[in-house]
């Protein structure tokens, strides 16, 4: 995917209206009418978001007589997810790391508690 149509994807993404036109999307294919319905806003501020969902590759749209169906297309969010997905691995093995580091804190407190309490058990005091 070329930087230029991933931005197109994200920045349709990026809005909650555009988010919830593709969730609903994912039902399957729909009328225009439809997929405004549980928006307050006009019929030309719905289709505005609908072009920008167009012209990323998000949805396609079909004329059927006077039915103008919309329908979800997926492959621009799967290529989503495979950028985003070098950064999950990045986190996991910042987090590995993190985890071996803490791992290592409590032995070593274990490891200085159990010669702190031999010290006094045997009449010890540290220096």
């Amino acid at each position: 995917m070329s930087s230029d149509h991933l931005s197109a994807t994200f920045a349709a993404l990026a809005d909650p209206t555009r988010r919830a036109i593709l969730a609903r999307l994912s039902s399957g294919e729909t009328s225009v009418t439809e997929l405004a319905a549980p928006f307050e806003m006009t019929a030309p501020a719905i289709t505005k978001h609908l072009k920008v969902l167009e012209r990323a590759g998000l949805i396609t749209r079909s004329r059927q007589a006077q039915w103008r169906p919309c329908q979800l297309n997926a492959t621009p969010l799967h290529e989503v997810a495979d950028f985003v997905e070098q950064y999950r691995q990045f986190w996991e093995q910042s987090f590995d790391r993190l985890d071996a580091y803490l791992k290592q804190l409590q032995h070593k407190e274990q490891k200085d508690a159990g010669k702190q309490h031999g010290s006094k058990k045997h009449g010890h005091k540290k220096p």
